[in-house]
């Protein structure tokens, strides 16, 4: 219990109250972070999961879908930054015990979802051909990619939906809300892969086109299960009790000011993302087959990490507003040593489980190869990684999102495309280039945000 007294993590903030014992906050840290771990790991598996499925038709395949993984996020961004948002300000809300505003916000943010998402998901549609080929698509790729992107975006209404309902509901801490809907969608997902992929049990055999198929039909079961939690009258989170198409200014106005900020941060890492997977694209299909399986595996340390940051973000949020700044910086500080212990589990595994992982994958030699060299840097990023993902929840839970905006901007946008090009192509390192630049943008996100959570200057803003 050394690693979590609270004693340790109250240096420097004036204590506000009475505060609970080591084995009380760890306590509801756990409750609340373990179904956000859970989920988030659930969904990474499943996306790897999604890519040994597909690579059972070749390495094209696995490229053809890793194509379309920075178009999807780019034009989700506006909604992920809406959704951390809606997190920090039920949050907030929940904290000052004020039900009906928290449920103003999930209502505008619904309205707001919609309007958006026709818009974008019309666009990406009609557009798809010219996005796949400006991602750096190959001969052997750009068909299989554009149909993938077609399916993905033409059903992402039911996806965005789901995540703004869900965003909420870890906001006021109903995490298991969120995990039982993902589990769900997992669920079918993996079962409509076995039967579209491949075409088993006389289903047809629809390829890298089925994948995307069930990832939208996963979505489907979601949305209806989220809209299903918010419509029982007398708890937190009920639009049957508060549904109106009015917007009100204290609410539209936080969504903006941490919205804004947060769109930007989420603006900056996919130009990042995108820029750099184009570098990784033009190294040829099998380097990036292998990144694309790297990214994959990155993903399942990056879940834990996430879940622990969604618990930050209600966690600090709901402190904040009961005027309990000492509790925000103990429940930051729990969340951040519990990060430092699955990272170490993970770089275990990285280490004396790597080639046997890639291998479920491909067992082509020069993805091997890759893979060994892949697996030895990821035992080292997962610590930093981790660290600065957990460090930016608590710094969005407060509403200092203009911070993790510019962190984005020097990091992901200049740092890791840059380095990853240097040492990439100038210095012909290849892919462990553009690894060796991610490392270096890992390196100094943990800096910038720790830094910024211990210096408490995020613990006196006001949403």
């Amino acid at each position: 219990m050394q690693l979590f007294r609270c004693e340790k993590l109250m240096r420097g903030v004036e204590q506000e109250g009475e505060v609970p014992d080591e084995r009380t906050v760890l306590k509801t840290t756990l409750n609340i972070a373990w179904p956000s771990i859970l989920e988030s790991f659930l969904i990474s598996l499943v996306g790897m999961v999604d890519t040994v499925m597909v690579s059972s038709l070749g390495s094209y395949a696995i490229a053809a879908v890793g194509l379309t993984t920075q178009p999807k996020f780019i034009a989700l961004a506006v909604f992920m930054s809406l959704n951390v948002a809606i997190s920090a300000i039920v949050a907030r809300r929940r904290g000052e015990g004020d039900r009906d505003s928290a449920n103003r916000v999930l209502v505008q943010a619904l309205i707001i979802s919609v309007a958006l998402t026709v818009v974008i998901s019309v666009v990406t549609v009609i557009w798809a051909d010219p996005i796949i080929r400006l991602c750096g698509s190959a001969p052997d790729t750009h068909d299989a990619a554009v149909g993938y992107l077609r399916i993905i975006q033409g059903g992402m209404i039911f996806n965005v939906l789901s995540m703004v309902i869900n965003a909420a509901q870890r906001g006021c801490g109903n995490t298991k809300i969120a995990m039982r809907t993902n589990l769900v969608s997992n669920g079918v997902n993996i079962v409509l892969n076995y039967l579209l992929i491949g075409g088993n049990l006389g289903f047809p055999k629809l390829g890298v086109q089925g994948a995307a198929i069930a990832t939208v039909a996963g979505t489907i079961c979601a949305c209806v299960m989220s809209f299903i939690s918010v419509m029982h009258p007398g708890q937190f989170l009920s639009i049957q009790d508060f549904f109106s198409l009015k917007f009100d200014r204290r609410n539209l106005s936080a969504i903006v000011n941490i919205g804004s900020s947060t769109l930007a941060e989420q603006v900056f890492l996919r130009i990042g993302f995108l820029v750099y997977a184009v570098l990784v694209a033009k190294l040829g299909t099998t380097a990036f087959a292998a990144h694309q399986i790297g990214m994959n595996i990155m993903n399942i340390s990056f879940s834990f990490g996430d879940g622990l940051s969604v618990a930050a973000i209600a966690l600090v949020g709901r402190s904040l507003g009961e005027n309990r700044r000492d509790m925000a910086k103990i429940y930051g500080g729990v969340c951040q040593r519990m990060g430092v212990l699955f990272s170490a589990a993970i770089s275990v595994v990285c280490i004396a489980l790597g080639t046997p992982i890639f291998m479920l994958f491909s067992r082509e030699e020069e993805i091997l190869r890759y893979g060994e060299m892949i697996m030895v840097i990821m035992a080292v990023i997962t610590f930093m990684q981790v660290a600065q993902v957990v460090f930016s929840g608590c710094l969005r839970g407060a509403g200092d999102t203009k911070f993790t905006a510019v962190v984005s901007l020097i990091s992901v946008t200049f740092i890791r495309p840059g380095l990853g090009y240097l040492f990439c192509y100038p210095l012909n390192m290849g892919l462990f280039g553009a690894w060796m630049g991610l490392a270096v943008d890992q390196l100094a996100r943990f800096l910038l945000t720790y830094m910024r959570f211990h210096s408490g200057k995020w613990m006196h803003f006001k949403i």
